[in-house]
């Protein structure tokens, strides 16, 4: 039993042990994850290159932010234990081509194009946090794997892994190049302590050349021929960070009280726009910021360290190209929000401010303790303290006497605004009250009011209204609060004059009072060269037809037979301005004397709409004329009859109103001269007759001829009342509705801030000309209701005020540009203009586009102007832009590298060591094999080694590439 159980047991131990060798088996038929994972790359990379550029842009290639030809498509592979992103990198041309080469400098090359000077390529990276492999061995099975799969789908890219650290910014790649020739990659990047060896041009040059040659041979006694690039780059200094950042807090905590300085009492350092038209209201930030200058000197072969010192003392003016960048500000690509201070800021608060005027009937209720609608501003608004408003109002009314030029600063659209000139009181007036307390309606108020109440003094005191002219006739163009303040300063001159003749009358009488003081003689000298001037004025129609009589002589005969009575009635004769032509008295044979008459009484916009109310009122003027009309002609009827003491009713209508009086055929062929010149000089007295309206017996003129004494113009009573009319006048400002001061105040801010840019000198700049026009159009446009007093939806008005607002902005922001580039390129016009063609380009498709934050930061990178190459005689100009650093900002750095520019150091340096070598040199073991199987590379360069370096004195980077036969 035992023998039979014995081989039963053994038989069961074999049959186990052939089981286990069974499942232990390995079938080198199937792949490996490792096979698997190069398969998988192979596939994709095959598809990608099935495909072409073109078709993988269609199909969604994403394109690289830095640059616009440079695409990128992805795929995500799965290993065992990892999973990796592949993606491949290529460029192409505008037209869809792919590009057939890539330049050394090309600022739009991607990070690894630059570092090995590839063209299209590929890029491995593990799905990580990191996105970088920590670990050599797998980073070198990657690369092997993808080394694999391009070879066997006949594939030339470059393949690169990131490795190391993160910081280090490495990275490992490998490109087959044919059948012979592999290339391998290596970069890698020196954070700090960069030794000192390395910081120069020499130690540089040593590096490269070390990776050529045998180590023991001395640098210094061989010549090495190399092939040399370097490119620059240096950058203007903006400003010191702590000092602006202290600027910028200071002046955003003292934003009200600042403000009323007007951004200039309070500035200690001189600012870049000082000498601008705005700078007198606040001072904007330079919106370029500073500028980049790349210089770059082109390839050359060098062949010892000497050379490279040479080159590293070499100056920045020896090198072939230099590319400007201007930097431009980020807030250009940003709405303002209340962020800044500028006009089109500030308008928009008194926007706001015209919305809240319709709460109330008058300018007291918004600082009223007792009015109830006030309580609610109290919490949100403040009134600046006594010593801002004693400044607004000395800088009113007592900075300087000099009658301003009213046409400074004037558009040829700046009429077509019903507004006041720019430097004009009331212009004045508003211009201030955007930085009064922030322009907020309590600011508003309590300037309206201080300001009336000056007004009110200088009406009292006789004192002259600065800003004002105090002659010439009402402009109806301009806002009514404009021709009142006019009005009022035409009446303080006349009542001044007045009072100066009164005094002049008292001191003739009794030469032993109180004598009139030197500065007085000096008043009264003015008011007669005045009041000459007037006369002057007045006489021009006159004098013009009394040279065209002296011209013309009455006959011997005739003028013996009236030599008696013309002696007679001169005696009597007052007030004559010279006699009209040749026309005739029609009793007496006496010339027709034209007087001097009163001025038409001037009148304001209101006025004139009283008086034509009127006339509608009463229907004909003529029948029942207006009290005004009566006064005129009254007025004219005197002088006329003091002018000529033997004149008929009909005499004065042939002078005054020469449509009715009806002459003779004979008489009417012949010429006329003066206002009408009637009769002959053969035939008197003249024939004709008056019209049928002037025949009728109770007609008004007739009756006012009689009632009419004979009075010249100087012994008149005035037309013009000017104590009366300045009372009225003091009343309506005094009185005025709150939202009708503020529409006045809306339209007369929009064109001073308007016509304050217009004065802003930026060359020839063409788009900033016609932008400035369109802006004039869209403020005439947009404040057209305002205008017409007739705002009938209030909330729709201000919303198109706010949007003028936004419009005003973005050209503000477009001049300010524009000047700054002016300023800084005066002799250089060529760069200004093609640098703001530039991003004017890129800045108006964004005019008027809401948009959020994101958008906006968008926007922000996207106002990226182009570089500029700067030719030969722009150079020092350019140059002069990076001034010598200051001592402050000296000795925070100290000159470790070479070519300075006016004291500056290269922000960063780049340079390109390469050489070269025959392929048929027989250098290469395998090279003999490759020229006989290709004969068209015979005698063809490849590049063996390619050392690029980039960085500063602190940061150093060194990716080397190496081309070998094995």
């Amino acid at each position: 039993m035992a023998s039979t159980s014995r081989p039963n047991s053994l038989q069961e131990d074999d049959d186990d042990d052939t089981e286990e060798e069974v499942q232990h088996f390995d079938d080198f038929t199937l792949a490996s994850s490792w096979e698997r994972f190069i398969s998988d790359i192979e596939a994709t990379c095959r598809q990608w290159l099935a495909d072409g550029p073109r078709n993988l842009v269609e199909k969604g290639a994403v394109a690289m932010e830095d640059s616009k030809n440079l695409f990128k498509v992805k795929y995500d592979l799965k290993n065992v234990t990892k999973s990796y992103c592949m993606e491949f990198y290529f460029q192409i041309d505008d037209n869809g081509s792919q590009q057939a080469g890539v330049d050394n400098w090309n600022t739009n090359s991607h990070d690894l194009q630059l570092c090995f000077g590839v063209k299209d390529f590929l890029l491995i990276a593990p799905q990580s946090a990191s996105g970088v492999l920590l670990d050599t061995p797998e980073s070198s099975k990657l690369l092997s794997s993808v080394a694999i799969a391009l070879s066997n789908c006949a594939s030339l890219w470059p393949a690169f892994v990131p490795v190391h650290d993160p910081s280090r910014n490495a990275y490992i790649g490998i490109q087959n190049m044919g059948t012979v020739f592999t290339r391998r990659f290596e970069a890698d990047r020196i954070g700090s302590q960069v030794p000192v060896k390395l910081m120069h041009l020499e130690g540089l040059y040593e590096l490269f050349v070390s990776k050529f040659v045998y180590s023991g041979v001395d640098f210094s006694m061989h010549a090495f021929k190399v092939h040399f690039m370097m490119r620059l780059t240096y950058e203007t200094f903006i400003s010191d960070e702590d000092d602006e950042n202290s600027d910028m807090d200071e002046f955003m905590g003292d934003k009200a009280d600042t403000a009323e300085h007007h951004g200039s009492e309070s500035r200690n350092k001189v600012h870049w726009d000082d000498d601008c038209p705005w700078s007198e209201w606040y001072s904007a930030e330079d919106p370029l910021r500073g500028f980049e200058l790349v210089v770059t000197w082109a390839a050359r072969t060098v062949e010892n360290t000497l050379e490279m010192a040479e080159l590293e003392n070499a100056s920045p003016h020896e090198a072939e190209k230099w590319i400007l960048h201007p930097v431009f500000s980020p807030y250009l690509g940003e709405p303002s929000h209340g962020k800044r201070i500028d006009f089109s800021s500030q308008l928009l608060c008194l926007v706001e401010a015209m919305d809240t005027s319709f709460t109330a009937q008058f300018m007291e209720d918004f600082v009223s303790v007792e009015n109830s609608s006030s309580e609610s501003l109290k919490t949100s608004v403040v009134i600046p303290p006594p010593t801002v408003l004693d400044r607004v109002i000395k800088d009113l009314f007592h900075e300087g006497t000099k009658l301003p030029n009213f046409t400074k600063g004037e558009h040829r659209l700046s009429r077509a605004l019903k507004a006041a000139p720019l430097e004009s009181l009331f212009t004045q007036f508003c211009l201030h009250s955007l930085w009064f307390g922030n322009c907020n309606i309590r600011a508003i108020a309590f300037l309206w009011i201080e300001f009336v109440r000056e007004v009110r003094w200088c009406w009292e005191e006789s004192q002259p209204l600065p800003k004002m002219p105090i002659d010439g006739s009402i402009d109806l163009s301009t806002c009514l609060i404009h021709q009142k303040l006019h009005l009022l300063a035409i009446c303080i001159e006349k009542n001044r004059e007045m009072n100066e003749e009164f005094l002049d009358c008292i001191g003739s009488d009794d030469s032993s009072d109180a004598s009139v003081s030197v500065e007085e003689n000096h008043k009264v000298d003015k008011r007669i060269n005045r009041s000459s001037k007037a006369d002057q004025q007045r006489k021009r129609d006159s004098s013009i037809a009394e040279d065209t009589s002296n011209q013309l002589r009455f006959e011997r005969k005739t003028e013996s037979k009236s030599s008696v009575n013309q002696i007679r009635t001169d005696a009597f004769r007052r007030g004559s301005a010279g006699p009209v032509g040749t026309m005739m008295l029609l009793k007496s044979h006496q010339r027709l004397h034209a007087p001097f008459t009163q001025d038409p009484p001037l009148m304001t916009e209101d006025m004139h709409e009283e008086r034509l109310q009127a006339v509608e009122a009463f229907g004909d003027s003529l029948n029942v004329p207006g009290q005004l009309e009566k006064d005129i002609l009254l007025s004219d009827m005197s002088a006329f009859k003091a002018a000529n003491p033997d004149a008929v009713f009909e005499d004065f209508i042939r002078w005054h109103s020469p449509g009715d009086w009806e002459s003779s055929e004979a008489e009417a062929a012949e010429p006329s001269a003066g206002s009408v010149t009637e009769g002959s000089k053969d035939k008197w007295p003249p024939h004709g007759r008056l019209s049928k309206r002037m025949s009728d017996q109770g007609n008004l003129w007739r009756k006012s001829w009689k009632d009419a004494p004979a009075l010249s113009a100087d012994d008149q009573k005035p037309l013009l009342d000017p104590s009366r009319e300045g009372e009225k006048i003091l009343h309506y400002l005094e009185t005025v509705r709150p939202q009708q001061l503020l529409e006045q105040m809306v339209c007369t801010a929009f064109r001073g801030a308007a016509d304050t840019l217009n004065q802003t000198n930026f060359g020839d700049m063409k788009q900033m000309t016609s932008k400035l026009e369109q802006l004039y159009l869209i403020i005439k446009s947009t404040l057209g209701v305002l205008q017409r007093n007739n705002v009938t939806d209030r909330e729709q008005t201000v919303k198109d005020l706010r949007r003028l607002c936004v419009a005003f902005e973005h050209v503000e922001k477009l001049v300010t540009v524009a000047a700054s580039l002016h300023r800084k390129f005066v002799d250089a016009s060529r760069l200004a203009q093609v640098i703001f063609s530039d991003f004017y380009g890129l800045y108006v498709p964004m005019m008027g586009i809401n948009s959020n934050e994101g958008e906006n930061k968008n926007r922000a990178h996207e106002m990226q102007v182009g570089r500029q190459e700067v030719n030969l005689r722009e150079k020092q100009v350019v140059s002069n832009l990076f001034s010598p650093p200051s001592a402050n900002q000296s000795w925070r750095k100290v000159l470790s590298m070479g070519n300075l520019l006016n004291g500056h150091e290269p922000i960063l340096r780049e340079i390109i060591f390469s050489t070269g070598d025959d392929v048929n040199n027989g250098i290469h073991y395998a090279a003999a094999a490759d020229v006989a199987a290709s004969g068209d590379r015979r005698g063809e360069e490849i590049e063996t080694h390619r050392m690029y370096v980039s960085g500063t004195s602190n940061d150093l980077r060194v990716a080397l590439s190496v081309t070998s036969c094995d």
